[in-house]
């Protein structure tokens, strides 16, 4: 058996390197497919509850593209130097854990679509609890102060509905003051003993008086006192994208203004629902709440 098995070897020997090199090529083909880069990359690569999401899209300039996330439309935009597609993103601060469906279509000039739909796994973020005291009207607004906060609610919803169709930012984002910042992004708060808010906006240690910039170019859409967040201006950069300014103690822009990156929009105070002086800056993304840090640490120059 043993010479059966050694002859049968030595039979066919011309079919050894045939069956290697087709082996070889097989190989090499395989590690060559696997190192296409996706037609879809995320940044970062690992979204959590509260995280931005820069979306790049591989298709051609003349193809048009749409999409949608967590019942959200993502806006496209093309990339500077040809770079493909990119939107700018985001999962709320409150979304739940788990897969999500990512839906995108690329509709070719030339006729035909191209599905790159997928599921975007969301992780926890872990957030802590904070107790805090402030004046009683700001836990139990009298009934008067409930229209109030009522009408402003109102006020923000139209406008949070009416972003530009086009980006108006430029680059990376800019931290809005020169001042201390504080890791309170998604913080439960407790206030006077009872759980009443989550915290969507990143505080700034700032004294009252210190300039207060904006932190990339767009729109003001609103700049005026609101019962909780004060004296507060808030600019729309295109696309469902907002950042939030608040308990200014002097605003300097007009609703309707454009600003540019680094503009002075007014000086930080303590108006409204706080504890002390300091800056509260949000960022909003088609009504969805994101880490401001995490914006600020989005490498945006090499898209726009």
């Amino acid at each position: 058996m043993l010479e059966t098995m050694r002859l049968t070897r030595f039979r066919c020997p011309r079919q050894a390197p045939v069956v290697l090199l087709f082996l070889l090529a097989s190989g090499i083909f395989a590690a060559h497919a696997g190192a296409q880069p996706s037609a879809v990359t995320f940044t970062p690569a690992v979204v959590e509850a509260g995280s931005p999401l820069l979306i790049h899209l591989d298709a051609p300039a003349s193809a048009k593209v749409d999409g949608e996330w967590m019942g959200r439309k993502l806006e496209f935009f093309p990339g500077r130097n040809g770079q493909g597609w990119f939107a700018l993103a985001g999962a709320d601060v409150e979304s739940p854990v788990g897969p999500s469906s990512l839906r995108i279509n690329v509709q070719k000039t030339q006729g035909g679509a191209r599905d790159l739909s997928r599921t975007v796994q969301i992780h926890a973020a872990h957030y802590r609890i904070e107790p805090l005291s402030v004046a009683p009207k700001f836990v139990e607004p009298d009934p008067d102060e409930l229209k109030r906060i009522e009408s402003e609610n109102q006020l923000k919803d139209r406008v949070f509905a009416a972003s530009a169709h086009q980006p108006l930012w430029d680059g990376n984002f800019r931290a809005p003051v020169n001042a201390p910042r504080t890791d309170s992004f998604g913080t439960r708060r407790m206030f006077n003993g009872e759980l009443a808010s989550i915290h969507r906006g990143m505080d700034f240690r700032a004294r009252i008086g210190t300039p207060v910039r904006a932190g990339n170019g767009g729109v003001v859409v609103l700049a005026r006192g609101f019962y909780y967040e004060g004296n507060c201006v808030i600019i729309d950069h295109g696309l469902g994208l907002f950042t939030l300014s608040m308990h200014l103690s002097r605003i300097e822009v007009r609703e309707g203004q454009h600003v540019a990156k680094g503009q002075r929009l007014g000086l930080s105070g303590a108006t409204g629902r706080v504890t002390g002086p300091h800056l509260h800056w949000a960022v909003l993304w088609q009504g969805a709440y994101l880490d401001p840090a995490k914006l600020l640490r989005l490498n945006l120059n090499a898209v726009r």
